[in-house]
Parts: C-alpha cells; sequence; structure tokens
C-alpha cells in the first residue's frame, strides 16, 4: 500500500479496504526503519495517529471541507495525516539539504540497488557511510520522505528552484506553482516576491490533487489570487500534435553534463516524434539571471531575517549586558555562517550608496527575464521543455567541498529564473544516469495555466516509464529488505 498513488490511497480508504490508523501505522514504521535517511527532524506519532483516528470519524459521519485556510490547515481539514516535519537547509537557504542544524539530508537513491549496483568504492573501507550523495535542496528532507515511500506527499518551498532541485535528485515529482496561486501565510520567508510553497509527489496526477487542495484566495495572504479555484482531474493526453514546445537555447548552460544534454535532446525528439510542434527559442537575458537573483535574494533576506532579534522570534541568547549585546548574541547564535552571510551580502546591496547601482539594477533586470517569457509565450510556445540541474546528485563529501553560495550559484542556475518570473514550473523524473541515479527535466508553463503543463507532465511522465526505487536498507540500519516493482527505462 505505500507505493500507491494519492488516488489510489483515497480510494482505498473509500472502499474500506484499509483505515487511516492502519495506513498511519504503515507509514511511521517505515519512518523509524529509515531514520538513517534523515528526512524528518520530528515525527509527530501521537498526534499523527489521532489525526488518523479523527479522520476514520470523519469518514463515517460525512464531511465537508472548508477552503478559506493556509496550506496546512487546508490538509487538515480535508482529512490528510500530517506525520511529522522534514529536514532541510537553514532558513532554506542552500541547495544540497546539508547546511541545516539537524544535520545533512541522505538520498534514499544511495540505498537503492540501482545505485549500489553501479557505484564502485575506492577502497576496500569505503562504504555507505561515505558513499551516500546529497538529496539536493533546499526541501531535501520533502523530497527523500516521498522518495523513501514514507509518505505520500510532502510540501517544500521554492524560491530559486528548492522543490525542483531536490525532486530532480530524489527521483519525484516537484511542482512550483504560479506564485500567488497558493496561499504563502505561515511559510517562514526568504524572499517574499518569489517564494511559493512546493509540492513533491511520486507522480504527476498525486501533484495536481494535492494542488486541487491547496490553492485558492486566502485572506491572510493578500498576493494569492481573487478568483475562485477549481480543482481539475487531468486527462489522459492522446495527441500532442497541436502542442509547441519550446527549447530554451540559454538553458545549455556552462557545467551542464553530457548526460543530461542527451536526455535533453531526446525528450525533444519525444514530442517531435509523437506530433507535437518543438523549435528552439531564446530567452537572451537569461544569462543575467542568476546574478539578478542573488542580489534580491540577499536583500530580501536581510530585511526578513530582521524579525529574527531575540525579543519576538525564535533563539534567544542569555546574553543580557545590554539590548544591543542581545541582539547581536542572539543572530550570532542563531544562525549559521550561511545566513549571516546572505544577511550581510543583503544589507550591502541595499546601503544608500548601493541602491540604485545593485537592488534597483537587479529589479530591473527581473523585469526583463519575466518579458522575455511572456514574448515567448505569446509567439505561440504552449510550453518550455528545460533540464533541472546540471548533473544527477554528487556524493555529499565531493559536494561540501565547495561552499554554500558556490553551489547555490551551480544549482539554482536552471530554475531560479522561473521563480522570478512568477511562473509554474515542475520536474518529471525521466531516466537513471549511468551512476543509477535519478535525472529529470523541467517544464516552464504560462502564468495561471498549471492544468496544461501538469498534462503535459502527465503524458511525459507516461512515456519515460521512470524505474521505481529499489530500496535495500542499510544492514547495520536494518535487515529488512525493501524491494519493488520496476517498470521500463527511459534511457
Amino acid at each position: 500500500m505505500l507505493r500507491a498513488s494519492v488516488r489510489e490511497v483515497s480510494a482505498a480508504l473509500k472502499e474500506g479496504h484499509v483505515t487511516p490508523t492502519e495506513l498511519c501505522q504503515q507509514c511511521l514504521s517505515l519512518i523509524k526503519s529509515t531514520k538513517f535517511l534523515n528526512a524528518y527532524v520530528t515525527v509527530a506519532e501521537e498526534t499523527a495517529l489521532k489525526q488518523a483516528e479523527e479522520s476514520e470519524k470523519r469518514h463515517r459521519r460525512g464531511y465537508i471541507s472548508p477552503y478559506n485556510a493556509t496550506v496546512v490547515q487546508k490538509l487538515l481539514d480535508q482529512g490528510a495525516v500530517l506525520l511529522g516535519k522534514t529536514n532541510l537547509d537553514e532558513f532554506a537557504m542552500g541547495s544540497g539539504s546539508t547546511d541545516g542544524i539537524f544535520g545533512p539530508v541522505r538520498n534514499p537513491w544511495s540505498y537503492s540497488r540501482q545505485y549500489k549496483g553501479k557505484s564502485v568504492p575506492k577502497s576496500h573501507s569505503e562504504d555507505e557511510e561515505s558513499n551516500w550523495v546529497i538529496t539536493g535542496g533546499s526541501s531535501g528532507g520533502s523530497a527523500a520522505a516521498v522518495s523513501s515511500f514514507t509518505c505520500f506527499a510532502a510540501l517544500g518551498s521554492d524560491t530559486g528552484g528548492s522543490t525542483r532541485n531536490p525532486a530532480a535528485h530524489c527521483g519525484v515529482v516537484g511542482l512550483k506553482p504560479t506564485y500567488g496561486l497558493i496561499s504563502r501565510h505561515g511559510l517562514i520567508p526568504l524572499v517574499n516576491s518569489m517564494d511559493v510553497p512546493g509540492i513533491l509527489t511520486r507522480c504527476v496526477d498525486d501533484a495536481a490533487i494535492v494542488l486541487g487542495s491547496l490553492a485558492g484566495h486566502d485572506p491572510k495572504d493578500s498576493t494569492t489570487i481573487q478568483d475562485n479555484f477549481k480543482p481539475f482531474e487531468l486527462p489522459n493526453l492522446t495527441d500532442v500534435s497541436k502542442l509547441s514546445i519550446g527549447i530554451p537555447k540559454e538553458y545549455h548552460a556552462p557545467g551542464l553534463s553530457s548526460e543530461i544534454l542527451a536526455l535533453w535532446s531526446k525528450a525533444a525528439d519525444l514530442f517531435k516524434n509523437a506530433g507535437a510542434k518543438v523549435i528552439e527559442v531564446s530567452l537572451p537575458h537569461t544569462c543575467y539571471s542568476i546574478v539578478c537573483y542573488h542580489v534580491l535574494c540577499t536583500a530580501e533576506v536581510a530585511s526578513n531575517m530582521a524579525r529574527f532579534d531575540g525579543l519576538e522570534y525564535g533563539h534567544r541568547s542569555d546574553m543580557n549586558k545590554s539590548t544591543e549585546s542581545l541582539y547581536a548574541a542572539t543572530r550570532r547564535e542563531g544562525f549559521n555562517d550561511v545566513v549571516r552571510g546572505r544577511i550581510l551580502s543583503g544589507n550591502f546591496f541595499l546601503l544608500k550608496q548601493n541602491y540604485e547601482n545593485y537592488f534597483i539594477k537587479a529589479q530591473k533586470v527581473r523585469r526583463l527575464i519575466a518579458n522575455d517569457f511572456v514574448k515567448v509565450f505569446r509567439s505561440g510556445v504552449d510550453i518550455l521543455l528545460t533540464p533541472t540541474t546540471l548533473s544527477d546528485a554528487v556524493p555529499y563529501m565531493e559536494f561540501i567541498k565547495e561552499d554554500n553560495r558556490t553551489r547555490s550559484a551551480q544549482d539554482d542556475i536552471l530554475t531560479q529564473a522561473a521563480n522570478m518570473a512568477g511562473l509554474p514550473a515542475i520536474n518529471v523524473p525521466t531516466a537513471l544516469s549511468k551512476r543509477g541515479l535519478p535525472v529529470g527535466l523541467q517544464f516552464i508553463g504560462r502564468s495561471f495555466q498549471e492544468k496544461q503543463l501538469l498534462t503535459v507532465a502527465k503524458w511525459f511522465e507516461k512515456q519515460v516509464k521512470f524505474p521505481m526505487i529499489q530500496l535495500e536498507e542499510v544492514k547495520r540500519h536494518d535487515r529488512n529488505v525493501f524491494q519493488y516493482q520496476k517498470s521500463a527505462s527511459f534511457s
């Protein structure tokens, strides 16, 4: 049952084949067995079981869910059981889920038969402890939780790719909705003008189901849409001849691996051979996007992090010699080097003598980037097809050789432009690399056209038949071996 989709589980619950409590207990059991992945920072076992019991009572008496709350409350009100809190980079600042206070998250594929069967230890003494790969970030815990079957769906945040990046590395679907489609109320802000709650699932249909539960106006978030959102069921697309797929030439970025480039080209050919119109397009300001993004990101970080002063939010230092010393000690103790570095950079860009040359100029470039997308979609292109990441997931020991800023600049390069333009984008797991690790491709759609985007993504997902993870736990953690059916591979 744990490998089923949200739709299949919902049907099983309605038909009485499994109860919410039984399903919850299965998930909690697997969470304990895969504790070494470090995907969860809190497991709310008692709360989850209580929610499952309440869900059973609601099912027996019937229940009408409201549509005017925040994302978590909407899920709870519609019968979802929240199993726990997942791990991530501190304040979502990172692209590896390696810089959180709870330690790094391990990619479940590190313990898969597909990866272990192809990885060659450098020495006889090297084992999984030094050979495991990162999940990507910043929402790596959520991606690992979905990938390892400990839950059916998870929430993340996406400011510059923090849902799509780990989704690509963990072999799951990662959806970044249009800015304003889902409420940000309750999401700790990183960059207010780009933050979007993200959705991670094991298939595109499930992403559509979760989106239908979360989308819509929220009076607590003035940036959400005013119009009513109607949940939709994705059709089974059979004819793509009327589709126009754009291939942005600027996304052939420096550092893009030959393996992903070949996969990107093969995916384009897949659409072309099926009858779709595939054309090369240009987004000319893409080359400036990563620099623009980091100026705007750090500037807003500096503003948002100002609230964590030890008086109202978060950690408070024991230093009480003066208010100034309390502020300084609290922020020194409460923020890691990555967060402090971004605060310093942001404050530099916001200085009076720098404001026009950095922040205002970056805002102007952001407008040019957004206009590039507008022009391409107005030309008749329906969907853009791009890589999600430059390569497959790298080993943790290799990842930490470079600093967070360098890694983020590399890993966000293919994803952050969609955030600056406020457009919907989704990662679809596509194939396994030569090392036996997941590789995903990204689809970018028109603003508020999630149904079209997800319909195309579903068609592509059906064509590529991404293989399911064959997760074999490390023997020293648990002797049980989890085996899952493998489907055909797109390679």
